[in-house]
């Protein structure tokens, strides 16, 4: 049996316009799947909707209403949704006394409310197939917290639980829900938000901020938008038929739990 087979699976994604999310479109359409995507950056997911070749819609992840509109369209132009990526999300930095209530909040709007819109909308028509894998994004930040994140790790530890609680929730209708905790991963928007970040709070010219989190992994490299999108389309495929609330770290060691 090859594993990687979306052959008849249609997949909508999230944060599509982004490389991670991207590079998780290609890998499915690349095994079979058809594949539905969606971002806030309107123009920016029309160029890659282009270049994979598939169906888009722009959306804010925060709006109950947009979002309920996404998942119509993906269901109008396939008639289910086998597969929920829920890659969309933000990061930023400071330190606790800095960040306003603003910062804080819209944090959990995008990284905690928009994987639970979605989820809420698909569930329905899972639930009636009898099927579905929903994938959600977390991080290693959401494992361990990281000085100067303390926002962004909050939102991301909130992920983890509300990924268990689903798999519990679902497990009963054949819906396996899973999520990934990246670490740093180069050449992604996130990591270019943080380095940038990091390079003026700790003081330190871009190349050495990559040297000090390097020597942290005993991999001793960052991660590839590639090694992320592996996992994830494991975690989408028969593979992992028999995982469920699993928060699986693509770290290169440097979290172990």
């Amino acid at each position: 049996m090859k594993i990687l087979n979306f052959t008849g699976k249609t997949a909508l994604i999230t944060g599509a316009a982004g490389a991670i999310g991207k590079a998780v479109a290609q890998q499915l359409i690349d095994d079979g799947a058809t594949v539905v995507i969606t971002d806030l950056n309107s123009d920016r997911l029309r160029t890659v909707a282009g270049d994979l070749g598939c169906a888009s819609m722009a959306a804010d992840v925060t709006k109950a209403q947009q979002v309920e509109n996404v998942v119509n369209f993906a269901l109008s132009l396939h008639s289910r949704i086998d597969i929920l990526i829920n890659v969309a999300g933000i990061v930023g930095q400071g330190k606790v006394e800095d960040l306003t209530e603003n910062e804080w909040d819209t944090m959990f709007d995008v990284n905690c409310k928009g994987t639970f819109l979605f989820a809420k909308y698909v569930v329905p028509q899972m639930k009636a197939n009898g099927y579905g894998k929903i994938i959600n994004y977390s991080s290693k930040s959401g494992k361990t917290g990281s000085a100067l994140m303390s926002h962004y790790c909050a939102a991301k530890g909130a992920i983890i639980a509300f990924t268990q609680a689903l798999a519990y929730e679902l497990a009963d209708y054949n819906i396996n829900v899973n999520c990934v905790c990246p670490g740093i991963t180069d050449n992604s928007g996130v990591w270019d938000s943080v380095s940038a970040g990091y390079t003026v709070n700790l003081n330190m010219p871009k190349d050495e901020v990559v040297k000090k989190f390097t020597a942290k992994i005993p991999l001793k490299r960052l991660a590839t938008v590639d090694d992320v999108a592996a996992v994830t389309a494991f975690l989408a495929s028969a593979g992992a038929d028999y995982m469920t609330g699993q928060a699986i770290n693509i770290t290169g060691g440097r979290e172990m739990h």
